[in-house]
């Protein structure tokens, strides 16, 4: 039998648009070793990375008719190089410059006469530094095939080797893909009934197949008696251009806010993650009032949050569990602090009543060590399955490493996820912990979200609000 798609990783591929491409990004900047690092010792090391990974080696073909689901072939004109590519920033290469290359290259969607992936080499960053930018689409990276190139280059040794993917295959001829199909009719016809449906009504059809199958995440929102999401300035037509903003912030400082702020009862189980979105809380707040748009003591922004499950710390992961939180922020609240208590007590009903309906990730029970790029793609996996009514942006939180990680002598200083626009959504935003600091990654459209650096300088601020609050009385 053929290699074929599941129905969740072809309907990546039936829904994008050119305005929507469904990859997720990171970047991730490195100090290199005295002696040197270029762009032929990274090819290299992409190169032995992946040897170990056919996924990365492999391109989509479709059924003619798309009588079923596309299939999984060998590249048989494989070019590393092609998908390895070598950049440099002006000098002298400043943050600006980094975020405007990753804004343009992101925009573009990647070939799909090709495998589904790129890596940039990007040099001229100030200090002597090099970037590494990658892309990978979702229909690609699933936690089991195939994981996040960042993972791989980071920490190989802490993912398998997938054998189902590295020997070389046939190609599949035409009559060959219509067989499997036929047979697959017979085998299983509602199947295939589905499948003709989708490819006769395009992203209509396939649109609610995607949907349908983030059933059990529409359950949570039965259990938690969500609305449909409030009207937000986030929401809107999504172009094709995009910007880009890194911010860059102390692990230490959320950590004392916790320790800090919270009072009553449930002190103990504010987490980190709790305080994150506390912060972002009073950064939109504040990113709304500096557009002049009305911010009353009722106003809120639905968020989903895909979150892995952690430890009593809210540092560590505990296994590979992934649960979709909904959590309304409190834009309208004028206390930080009172912020901080509602989040954590929305988000500790969710997690609570969520363990039996964790979506998606339990592929990832096996995966160690640098795990934050593979999980915000399933993190993007899960938002993008959903329908767009349900929230106004999606927020994904990974704790990795707190110890520095190399590869090839060269020192990973800083990573940010990049993560996909959903459709009438403006903007995407996923962070990461590592070593002791917290980087954030704003995706947002060109057109529509034209402030975007002052949404990031205002995380900034509501961060040291955080820090000089009052303690209140938690409920």
């Amino acid at each position: 039998m053929v290699n074929r798609l599941g129905a969740l990783d072809a309907a990546f591929l039936y829904v994008e648009e050119p305005t929507l491409p469904m990859h997720v990004g990171s970047v991730m900047v490195f100090e290199p070793p005295a002696d040197g690092f270029d762009y032929d010792r990274f090819v290299d090391v992409v190169g032995d990375r992946i040897a170990g990974h056919g996924r990365y080696r492999q391109r989509i073909r479709e059924v003619p008719a798309r009588l079923d689901d596309p299939v999984w072939v060998d590249d048989q004109h494989f070019d590393l190089t092609y998908h390895v590519r070598r950049s440099a920033l002006p000098s002298p290469g400043a943050r600006e410059d980094l975020e405007e290359f990753v804004a343009r290259i992101m925009a573009r969607a990647l070939d799909r006469d090709r495998p589904l992936w790129e890596a940039y080499f990007v040099e001229g960053l100030a200090g002597g530094r090099f970037a590494v930018v990658t892309k990978a689409h979702q229909a690609m990276v699933d936690g089991i095939h195939a994981v996040d190139l960042a993972h791989l280059l980071v920490d190989p040794d802490a993912v398998p080797v997938d054998d189902g993917t590295t020997s070389a295959r046939s190609q599949p001829s035409d009559l060959r893909l219509v067989t499997d199909a036929l047979l697959g009719s017979l085998l299983n016809p509602a199947r295939v009934v589905s499948t003709i449906g989708g490819g006769l009504r395009d992203l209509q059809e396939t649109g609610r197949k995607v949907t349908g199958t983030a059933g059990r995440v529409v359950s949570t929102l039965a259990r938690v008696g969500a609305r449909p999401a409030p009207d937000s300035p986030l929401n809107m037509t999504v172009g094709a251009a995009r910007r880009y903003v890194m911010v860059d912030t102390d692990l230490e400082d959320y950590r004392r806010i916790r320790g800090r702020l919270p009072r009553g009862r449930y002190a103990e189980d504010v987490r980190i993650n709790d305080v994150i979105l506390a912060t972002l809380t009073g950064a939109l707040r504040t990113w709304m009032q500096t557009r002049g748009l009305p911010v009353t003591s009722t106003s809120t922004m639905r968020v989903m949050v895909p979150i892995s499950i952690v430890d009593g710390s809210g540092d560590h992961l505990t296994d590979g569990a992934m649960t979709a939180c909904f959590i309304d922020l409190p834009i309208g609240e004028n206390t930080p602090s009172m912020r901080l208590h509602q989040i954590a007590f929305a988000m500790r009903q969710q997690i609570e009543s969520a363990s039996a309906e964790g979506v998606g990730a339990t592929s990832l029970t096996s995966i160690g060590g640098f795990a934050p790029p593979t999980l915000h793609s399933l993190g993007a996996r899960l938002g993008s399955a959903m329908s767009r009514r349900l929230f106004n942006l999606v927020i994904t939180n990974v704790p990795g490493p707190q110890q520095a990680l190399h590869v090839e002598g060269c020192r990973l200083i800083e990573t940010y996820p990049v993560m996909p626009l959903g459709r009438g959504q403006g903007l995407a935003i996923g962070l990461t912990s590592y070593d002791g600091r917290v980087y954030y990654g704003l995706n947002g459209d060109r057109d529509s979200m034209a402030d975007l650096d002052l949404l990031g300088q205002a995380i900034q601020d509501s961060l040291a609000e955080l820090k000089t609050a009052p303690r209140s009385r938690g409920a």
